[in-house]
């Protein structure tokens, strides 16, 4: 039986999320399975991975084969690494407190890598939300100047509107007041010849 260590895919449309399995290679990909050794979540940023190491260890150690996204992750989980190491202290080649000052160490690089990886991820995060809301700020603001410039224009208008009221309603009152001036003048001065004109002419 050709053993395999491979991912079974689940979650809803668009958002996948991946269980890490030991599967006989000649079974379905998301069909039964020997045993589950952790999952594997892209979605996240960055990609989460919960890995039961020492089962993934045996598993390869028996001769399991990966399939590449597998693989990768046990690369970056460290799985590959540590058989190197135990094959190196079956040779011979080392011994098993060097193999495990040599994984320790990786695991605190790795550690900072991760860390540093993450701060950077927060930080763009940060810049980025900045960047927005000075967009925003300069939008709201270019949007309060055009208000404030449409409300001077009506303003304006509103004013001179009522200036031309003022200067009709004024002129009207004026020719009301020449008319009235003008039509007592006329009766003074009907009065004033109907006096000056003599009572013989009148008689005649």
């Amino acid at each position: 039986m050709a053993t395999r260590i491979r991912l079974q895919r689940h979650g809803r449309t668009k958002c996948p999320f991946y269980h890490i399995v030991i599967a006989d290679g000649r079974a379905p990909r998301d069909g039964r399975y020997i045993e589950r050794i952790g999952y594997y979540d892209a979605v996240k940023v960055p990609a989460e991975v919960r890995l039961y190491f020492d089962r993934a260890l045996d598993w390869y150690g028996k001769g399991a084969q990966p399939s590449a996204t597998v693989r990768s992750i046990l690369r970056a989980e460290g799985v590959l690494l540590r058989h190197h190491l135990l094959l190196g202290v079956q040779k011979g080649a080392l011994t098993q407190e060097q193999a495990d000052v040599r994984f320790n160490q990786w695991k605190e690089e790795k550690a900072q890598r991760v860390a540093a990886k993450r701060n950077e991820l927060e930080q763009n995060e940060r810049n980025e939300r900045k960047k927005q809301l000075e967009a925003e700020k300069k939008t709201n603001e270019t949007r309060l100047a055009k208000i404030q410039e449409r409300n001077a224009a009506l303003l304006k208008e509103q004013e001179e509107a009522a200036r031309k009221a003022y200067a009709e309603q004024h002129r009207e009152e004026t020719v009301a007041e020449t008319a009235g001036e003008i039509a007592s003048e006329e009766t003074a001065d009907s009065e004033a010849i109907a006096q000056e004109t003599p009572a013989t002419e009148i008689e005649e």
